[in-house]
């Protein structure tokens, strides 16, 4: 799938281009545009233009009508997005096929779904009533779109998360303009290609290839005309964007890093808390925002689980290599940086060697680490790869303690047969999200996002809906 920007309907390539590199072997898959301050210029001006033309004067059933038929369309080229998506992350393709996928053609299916069934929810609500001294007066609210809506998407989840965003937008009547990841530009480009057969207004959906500073996302967040931004990613890249979009006062939705705690109690059903625990840790090679990173086990039962998610870490193959060279090195110096800091390697702790073409790729191993102290930057900062640290707790409260000692607080898992403490303790755990004896067990109505430095605002059904439009109260005396 050629890499090409999406403006007012129409493709096209102009601008420098950046090489697109497979994570599995290094090669070159391709070129990317590199979007110029004039290509984003256009993008926000054509979006600008449908809200003022048809796609405007769309009402919530056609809206429906419209993400239902992008949905089919991605259904319709359900191996070329798995083929897009496997080239450009290196994921398994497995995961691409029962994940990255379905959950894409699930999101606009549900908020088609969500708007059709409760149109008034972006829509219009009425309250009758009366002011004082005034007589009667009947006040109703009408949702309206934000406007011009930009999208900053990951490379880790690309095709899932981009949607997870433009699908609400796009149910609540904006005007979207996209920047992926220059890591991961194809599927986006094939959801371009579909959402231009599904037909909707030209301008209702844009897309822009690129960097981030200095580049196509901060001409993008800082633009003015841009009236809304939701960015899925790094903290660090949150913070810039805030400051950028701070000069319009532009209201953002974010969901950022984590570095996710487990707590493992001794009650728990042991294989079910290590086979959780290695879901959560090496998913994708920890490259998943929700991946655990900190795991606090009962002390009873510390020893034996040590050893199996031990072995189990080592068993592991076909985990997928890392994004790309940079964020490999990245890993790998966070496992020296764990030795110098005086960690126990029971796993892992470096680079495979695989004696095939996966070599030349960017893989490492997936690593349980032990015996750091809770300051140790190992700890502490979001590794965003295959690695976990195992340490004990006594007490209940010692361990949510432990858990809530993070600058993060995006989700967490509880691993208990106790009924009462599941309830007790999950409240307590200061994330956005708990799960408990699972994870990542996704109903798509559900809040999502994190507190701390780990986001602003939740995503999910009708939480979406909230963010992508603004409420106007109307009042009429009667």
């Amino acid at each position: 799938m050629k890499a090409e920007h999406y403006v007012g309907g129409v493709f096209r390539s102009d601008g420098p281009s950046f090489p697109l590199i497979a994570p599995v072997d290094g090669s070159e898959l391709g070129t990317v545009p590199e979007a110029t301050r004039e290509v984003v210029d256009d993008a926000v001006t054509a979006a600008q233009r449908a809200l003022r033309g048809p796609w405007g004067a769309t009402g919530a059933e056609e809206r429906a009508a419209a993400l239902r038929a992008v949905a089919d369309g991605i259904q319709a080229r359900f191996d070329e997005f798995v083929d897009a998506e496997v080239a450009d992350t290196g994921r398994p393709r497995d995961f691409a096929r029962t994940v990255d996928v379905p959950r894409a053609i699930g999101n606009f299916r549900a908020y088609a779904d969500l708007l059709y069934g409760r149109p008034e929810r972006a829509y219009t609500t009425q309250v009758p009533g009366w002011s004082a001294g005034t007589g009667q007066a009947l006040n109703y609210t009408v949702r309206r779109p934000l406007g011009v809506v930009a999208i900053i998407s990951p490379w880790n989840l690309p095709l899932l998360l981009s949607t997870w965003k433009i699908a609400p937008a796009l149910a609540c009547g904006n005007a979207v303009v996209l920047k992926p990841s220059e890591e991961t530009p194809s599927t986006a480009t094939l959801l371009a290609r579909v959402i231009d057969d599904a037909g909707l207004s030209d301008g209702a959906f844009n897309l822009v290839h690129g960097h981030g500073p200095a580049a196509a996302g901060e001409f993008l967040t800082g633009h003015p005309g841009v009236d809304a931004i939701a960015f899925t990613g790094e903290s660090a890249t949150g913070a810039a964007i805030m400051r950028n979009a701070a000069d319009h006062v532009t209201p953002v939705s974010f969901e950022l890093g984590g570095k996710n705690p487990a707590l493992v109690f001794a009650d728990a059903d042991l294989d079910a808390a290590v086979d959780g625990t290695v879901r959560s840790s090496f998913t994708h090679s920890g490259q998943i925002c929700l991946c655990t990173e900190r795991v606090y086990v009962d002390r009873p039962i510390f020893d034996e689980f040590v050893v199996r998610l031990g072995e189990r870490a080592s068993a592991l193959d076909g985990y997928g290599p890392m994004i790309s060279a940079a964020h490999r090195d990245k890993v790998l110096s966070y496992y020296r940086l764990a030795r110098d800091e005086g960690a126990t390697v029971v796993a892992g702790g470096g680079a495979p060697a695989f004696g095939d073409e996966r070599d030349t790729g960017f893989h490492v191993e997936p690593t349980v680490l032990t015996g750091l102290p809770e300051t140790a930057r190992t700890v502490r900062e979001e590794v965003f790869g295959p690695v976990c640290h195992v340490a004990p707790f006594d007490t209940e409260d010692e361990a949510l303690a432990l858990a809530n000692d993070s600058p993060y607080g995006l989700a967490s898992t509880v691993w208990t047969r106790d009924l009462s403490r599941a309830h007790r303790v999950a409240p307590r755990v200061e994330t956005g999200i708990v799960w408990v004896n699972c994870w990542n067990l996704r109903d798509l109505r559900t809040p999502f996002g994190g507190v701390k430095a780990s986001g602003i605002g939740r995503e999910g059904g009708e939480y979406s809906l909230d963010f992508f439009s603004e409420p106007v109260n109307v009042c009429i005396q009667i």
